[in-house]
Order: structure tokens, then C-alpha cells, then sequence
């Protein structure tokens, strides 16, 4: 048995080469559970390796899956830029009715609670923002480079689905557009066929990001975590970071 790390909803650990993931948190085991209902179905339906969970137990939850190649890449090229285009293109394609019907959902922002627990200038105006964004794609969700695996110079897979749900494709695209070198920027954006409007909302999604990190350190009592949460929302609309 190999402790393979953890996120914020469940541990991972690599047991007779098999990846074994346990929930964190009660609230987050029907998720895994779900995720081996639709990744399944979802897995062939994509152009790169992703989980494919079994069910080892329902009480407590552990669910098992193989091993996805690869690590999360200190670099990033233009190649890299075209697969992750063409696997959202894939994701975004398929069809939201029988997505809904496996299980997935539409999943609420928690707009009341970023009100009352993120109070910094320039707030009310990002919340705004969230008024009327579509909600009619799959999409994974929480699309970082923790996520996204590679070697030798090319994708290899992406991993953890927890996350997904029906909402707006622009959310997947945030971190792509906002967070990596040029010519991956660049690639992504011709592969995918990225618009004037998708551009914006990702820009959106992607301030949004650490305010989830804020509501997370509340809800685990670590100050640090909700500290670090804050400086990423005051970096990402530019009005200072505090030092902690």
C-alpha cells in the first residue's frame, strides 16, 4: 500500500496497483459512488485516459480504479494546448440528457456564503457576473494542473471527476486561458475554438477559484487556508495581497 495524497474531498492511496480512494468527508461518498456509475460510460466517450471507479464498499464507501499515467507537468507545450482542447471538445459534446439521467446535476454556487465570508472590494461586482451564466454542458468542474497528467512531453490523462456536473463550459476552460504559457494558451484556444464570450465568462470562473478556498478553511477551522484563499481573490482582482 502506497499513500498516494489527498484533496480536499477524499485520500488516494495505491493498493496492489490499483488506485483506492476513500471520502474525507461523509457528504462526499455518494459522489465516488456516482462517479462509478458515470465514468463508465463517460470513458469512451473521451480522446484521453480517465478514472473508472468500482465500487469496493458502500459502508464505508471505497471505490478502486486504475492507475492513469502520468504527473502533473512542470511545463506545459503547444501539443499539450491541442489535446486538452480536443478532450474538452469531446467532454462538452456529449449530451446532457443522458448525463442528467446517470446522475449528474446542476450544482448551485454558494452565493450567499461568498457574500458573507469573502468581503473584499470588488466583490459584489464579481457576484454579479454569475447572474444568468448558462448551465447546459457537462463539464469536469475543477480543471487545474493538478489534475491534468503528462509525460514526456504530452498529456497522458485527466483525472479526478468529483466535480463534474451540468453548468457552463466556460468553467473548464478558466485555468487554461488564465494560467498557462502562451503557446499552450494559444494551442488550447485553436483546438478548442475558444469565442469573445467564452473568454470572458472563463475570466469570471477564474477569479472565482479561491473564493472556494475560503469557504473550504471555514469549514475545516484553518485560518491559514482561508488566508491563503483571500490573497488568491485579492490577486486575482488586482487589488493587493496581504502578507500572511
Amino acid at each position: 500500500m502506497t499513500y498516494l495524497g489527498e484533496g480536499w474531498d477524499s485520500t488516494a492511496e495505491l493498493v496492489d496497483g490499483w488506485v483506492e480512494r476513500r471520502p474525507r468527508r461523509p457528504e462526499i461518498g455518494p459522489q465516488l459512488l456516482r462517479e462509478s456509475v458515470v465514468m463508465p460510460w463517460l470513458a469512451p466517450l473521451l480522446p484521453l485516459p480517465v478514472p473508472v471507479p468500482v465500487v469496493v464498499s458502500q459502508e464505508p464507501v471505497v471505490v478502486r480504479h486504475e492507475l492513469v499515467p502520468g504527473a502533473e507537468s512542470r511545463t506545459l507545450n503547444a501539443v499539450q494546448g491541442r489535446q486538452l482542447g480536443e478532450f474538452l471538445l469531446a467532454l462538452h459534446a456529449v449530451p446532457v440528457a443522458e448525463a442528467l439521467r446517470r446522475g449528474v446535476g446542476r450544482r448551485p454556487l454558494p452565493v450567499d456564503r461568498f457574500r458573507a465570508e469573502v468581503r473584499v472590494p470588488g466583490a459584489e461586482e464579481l457576484l454579479a457576473k454569475l447572474d444568468g451564466l448558462p448551465a447546459d454542458t457537462l463539464v469536469h468542474g475543477d480543471l487545474g494542473p493538478e489534475h491534468v497528467l503528462g509525460h514526456d512531453g504530452v498529456l497522458t490523462g485527466v483525472i479526478d471527476f468529483g466535480d463534474l456536473h451540468v453548468g457552463d463550459a466556460a468553467i473548464d476552460l478558466a485555468w487554461a486561458l488564465h494560467s498557462t504559457p502562451p503557446e499552450f494558451t494559444t494551442a488550447f484556444v485553436d483546438a478548442y475554438g475558444v469565442t469573445d464570450a467564452l473568454r470572458e465568462r472563463a475570466l469570471t470562473w477564474h477569479q472565482l477559484g479561491p473564493w472556494h478556498e475560503v469557504l473550504y478553511g471555514n469549514d475545516i477551522g484553518d485560518q491559514a487556508v482561508v488566508e491563503e484563499g483571500l490573497n488568491g481573490v485579492r490577486e486575482r482582482l488586482g487589488i493587493g495581497v496581504i502578507p500572511m
